[in-house]
């Protein structure tokens, strides 16, 4: 699996690289993340659970930082084991740029590969799955280094952002309704039309 993608975060470049850094704002923005504990010199143990279509597991693993240039860019090499569900390896090369005084252009590169059950259940839903995860990460990461409020709030309960639920309420995926209610399942177009 190979996926680029580029992001802007409002926030400057060395903001931007403290909060990439910060255990606690990684735990709190990495969808299913349940731990991040230091392991060494640039190295953090990770536990976490997620569902990749019909597999769902707990994933313990380890994170490294290679290829450090502070605030630029770096290196995240990682491996994690989800029992019986498969292991997933890879790397993610992610590069900073200032865009302007109070923004930064992020841009990663992540490089994966999957076996064990997670191999066996396609490639188009692996790589849905990390596309859904990175965006999920990214709205989550931008609310935590601006105090997002509402945006932080939305995160935190699984909320997509307006685009997102649009394309996503037909197929099923749980979303909030826009009268800030619990979020409810649709279960199909008919019934996506027919509350609109």
């Amino acid at each position: 699996m190979e996926l680029t993608e580029t992001y802007k975060l409002p926030i400057s470049q060395q903001r931007a690289w403290e909060a990439l850094n910060d255990t606690e704002v990684l735990r709190a923005s990495i969808p299913g993340c349940e731990s991040i504990d230091a392991d060494g010199e640039n190295a953090y143990a990770v536990s976490m659970s997620a569902s990749v279509g019909p597999v769902k597991a707990r994933f313990k693993g380890r994170m490294l930082l290679t290829d450090i240039d502070a605030p630029h860019t770096y290196t995240i090499v990682f491996e994690g084991q989800g029992g019986a569900a498969g292991f997933g390896k890879g790397n993610t090369h992610v590069k900073l740029e200032p865009d302007g005084d109070d923004a930064t252009t992020l841009t990663y590169t992540a490089s994966a590969q999957v076996g064990g059950k997670l191999a066996q259940i396609g490639s188009r839903l692996v790589d849905g799955a990390a596309r859904k995860i990175a965006g999920e990460f990214f709205k989550r990461f931008s609310a935590q280094v601006t105090g997002g409020g509402a945006d932080a709030a939305a995160a935190e309960n699984g909320a997509a952002p307006e685009a997102d639920k649009q394309a996503d309420e037909p197929t099923g995926v749980t979303q909030a309704t826009s009268d800030g209610a619990e979020p409810k399942r649709k279960k199909s177009w008919t019934a996506w039309i027919s509350k609109s």
